[in-house]
């Protein structure tokens, strides 16, 4: 393709460089690029890529995008106002605009995106036997098909070529998970979501923006790029989100009585919930699988989005009620034991709270919650999280989570903090797999056990290296151990 055709879409500033040169490819990463691609310099979180133009040529780069001039240059370059909105053009571009060809539907929230964007998936699925992709934290699909991808959370290249991965293989629908960080770094900037959807907002990523109400407006930013949007109404961010929204916005909740949708009649079961769902004089009963009011949330986002696709009322509900559960959220781990063993990927206070109260309503011994904290990111969550897991829980292990380059120690003396006047029984074991496996074997009669924090994922990052860590196999491991010990 040549430059000319790529940059129809780019705000230029000026160029230095033969608009009808042939570009090979796109990189903005010198340690993928080829020669005869162009070098995009994007400002990361951690470095600036700007740093990095002189590598750039060296490795063959044949023309450089950035976003302020780089004089004394020996290859040809174009000038932008913003080098991460051309990123996502030029991508976009490149794909041949695969996200003006689906319907494309952004979730976005502090909690529940996850669940929300995957049982969106498998009621689509259901309602029109067709393949939907799913753009998420848990990974991304086509149908049932995994598609490899080196990044947990996707640039806006990724995007698209996930993007036109999807189109190719049949998908009209796609689910995307929308983080802030992706709307702040423009990631996905000039995607035209069909519906976009709020779940929540609680304390996460403060060690990214300088406070809540910062967090918040990062949030609605998706809001100005949808085609009519779902909120929940009962979140105190609500009206944040919808400020700017210029499009018809849907409302869902438990307690507004003004929602669009409402659910009324809310019964909580330790492996269920079941309400009375409420639409313009049209009530439904929803029966779901997956303990704690949070369930009910996630329910009624998915039905709101489904609604404004277009789906039927009454076939969304009998589809929902089939849906499976995702894993590493509120995961019950299938044991032969006298105690239960769930896995949840609760790292901010709020998914803490929610998952540990949840399970409290319905227990009959104790509830024992294991966490920690992530390293590299907001120190300020620590102690409000060891405070909710000693107030809620009967008794607490303290340990690690993803340490990153912190010392691990050091981030279990903040979350210590909070615990500072509990009564709460706890112990503090650093290694996260020496912990669990003491939490296994001094577990009572009718406890539930919470190992929150890792979920879905199979890993643990200590300082740069990602090692393999998955919870299942601990626990299969320990009780195998167990058994060999019990035959000799």
């Amino acid at each position: 393709m040549v430059l000319r055709e790529l940059l129809e879409k780019v705000d230029m500033v000026t160029s230095f460089a033969d608009m009808d040169v042939e570009i090979r490819g796109i990189s903005y990463d010198t340690r993928t690029l080829r020669p005869g691609e162009l070098f995009v310099a994007v400002r990361g979180y951690e470095c600036d890529g700007h740093q990095y133009i002189e590598e750039a040529i060296d490795k063959g780069a044949l023309c450089i995008l950035c976003d302020q001039a780089a004089y004394g240059m020996k290859t040809p370059c174009v000038i932008v106002k913003d080098s991460r909105k051309a990123l996502a053009a030029i991508s976009a571009r490149w794909f041949g605009y695969p996200a003006e060809k689906l319907k494309i539907i952004g979730v976005t929230g502090t909690n529940g995106k996850t669940t929300v964007s995957s049982l969106i998936k498998q009621v689509i699925e259901r309602c029109t036997s067709e393949k939907v992709g799913l753009i998420g934290t848990n990974g991304n699909y086509i149908g049932d098909k995994e598609l490899h991808t080196e990044h947990t959370t996707p640039g806006s290249y990724e995007i698209h070529d996930l993007l036109s991965a999807m189109y190719k293989e049949g998908c009209l629908y796609v689910v995307m998970e929308v983080t802030s960080h992706a709307l702040e770094q423009n990631r996905v900037y000039g995607i035209e979501f069909e519906v976009g959807i709020y779940t929540n907002l609680s304390q996460d990523h403060l060690d990214f923006h300088d406070s809540m109400e910062e967090y918040a407006q990062t949030k609605a930013l998706l809001f100005k790029n949808c085609r009519q949007v779902a909120i929940n109404s009962d979140d105190e961010y609500a009206s944040v989100m919808t400020k700017d929204a210029d499009c018809p916005i849907f409302t869902y909740a438990i307690k507004d009585g003004a929602a669009d949708l409402l659910a009324k009649n809310v019964k909580l079961h330790s492996n269920k919930v079941d309400f009375s769902a409420l639409m313009i004089g049209r009530l439904q009963r929803v029966e779901l699988g997956i303990p704690g009011v949070f369930t009910v949330y996630n329910a009624l986002a998915v039905m709101s989005a489904t609604l404004l696709m277009g789906f039927d009322y009454e076939q969304i509900v009998t589809v929902l009620q089939l849906c499976k559960g995702v894993k590493g959220r509120a995961e019950v781990v299938p044991l032969e034991q006298d105690y239960t063993i769930l896995i949840d990927y609760a790292h901010t206070p709020a998914a803490l709270e929610n998952i540990i109260k949840a399970l409290r309503s319905f227990k009959h011994g104790r509830v024992v919650t294991l966490f920690g904290c992530g390293g590299d990111r907001d120190k300020k969550k620590r102690p409000i999280m060891g405070a909710i897991a000693a107030e809620h829980s009967d008794y607490v292990v303290v340990t690690s989570d993803n340490p990153r380059t912190e010392v691990p120690g050091d981030i279990i003396n903040e979350i210590l903090v909070g615990m500072k006047n509990t009564s709460t029984p706890y112990i503090v074991i650093e290694n996260r797999r020496e912990a669990i496996c003491w939490a296994l074997e001094n577990a009572k009669t009718d406890d539930v056990l919470i190992l929150a924090g890792k979920g879905h994922e199979t890993y643990q990052i200590i300082g740069k290296e990602k090692r393999h860590f998955d919870e299942r196999e601990i626990i299969a491991d320990f009780y195998e151990e167990k058994r060999l010990e019990s035959e000799k």
